[in-house]
C-alpha cells in the first residue's frame, strides 16, 4: 500500500523506436500479499511470474484479450504483490500517443484507465519483467512538479476484497479515472 500511494506523481518513461512517450502517474491501486484481488493469490504461474521478482520490475499481462495492463512489483522477491498503474497524466509524446489513442481526442482522456495508459506509453509483453528502477526502455523517474492531496478509495472493476481502500489518486487532476463518487 505504500508503494501504491508513493508512486503517485513519479513518472513512467517508456523509450520505443518512435521516441520517449512519459506520463506523470496520477492513479494507482494496490494489490498486497494475500489479496484475493490479486494475481500472485493463487501462487506464481507462468503468466504472473514477473509478479514474484523483486520490488520495482514490471508485470504486464493481457486483460480480457483486448489490453494491456502494467503493474510494479512491489515484494521481495518470490513473495506476489504489486500495484496497478491505473492513469497518467501525459508529459512527452503526446503527438504519438493521440495518434494512437483512436478512442478520444481529448488530452485528459488518453491517459485514463489501465489500458489507454498502457495504449499510450505503447506498453505489451515484451515489457513484462522489465527493471524499472534501471536503465533500460521502461523506467520510473522523479519529477520536480508537486503533488496534490493524495485521495483513496475501494478499487474499480473488480469482485473479490472489494472494500478495501486501496486506490490512490491526485484529488482533482483531470486525468484520473472512475466515476465522480470516488474521487472525492
Amino acid at each position: 500500500m505504500e508503494l501504491a500511494r508513493y508512486l503517485i506523481g513519479k513518472v513512467i518513461v517508456h523509450d520505443t523506436k518512435f521516441g520517449r512517450l512519459s506520463g506523470r502517474i496520477v492513479e494507482t491501486e494496490a494489490y498486497p500479499v494475500g489479496d484475493a484481488a490479486g494475481h500472485a493469490f493463487n501462487g506464481k504461474t507462468q503468466r504472473n511470474r514477473s509478479l514474484f521478482l523483486e520490488r520495482g520490475h514490471a508485470y504486464v499481462y493481457l486483460c480480457y484479450g483486448t489490453s494491456f495492463l502494467l503493474n510494479v512489483t512491489s515484494e521481495i522477491a518470490g513473495v506476489g504483490g504489486g500495484v496497478l498503474l491505473r492513469a497518467i497524466e501525459p508529459l512527452e509524446g503526446i503527438g504519438e500517443m493521440m495518434a494512437g489513442a483512436s478512442h478520444t481526442t481529448r488530452l485528459s482522456c488518453i491517459g485514463r484507465g489501465p489500458g489507454r495508459l498502457t495504449k499510450a506509453l505503447q506498453v505489451n509483453l515484451a515489457q513484462d519483467g522489465a527493471d524499472l528502477c534501471a536503465a533500460g526502455a521502461l523506467w520510473l523517474a522523479g519529477t520536480a512538479q508537486g503533488i496534490g492531496r493524495i485521495g483513496n478509495s475501494v478499487r474499480i472493476g473488480i469482485t473479490r476484497n472489494v472494500a478495501g481502500l486501496l486506490r490512490y489518486y491526485e484529488t482533482g487532476n483531470a486525468h484520473v479515472s472512475g466515476v465522480k463518487k470516488l474521487q472525492q
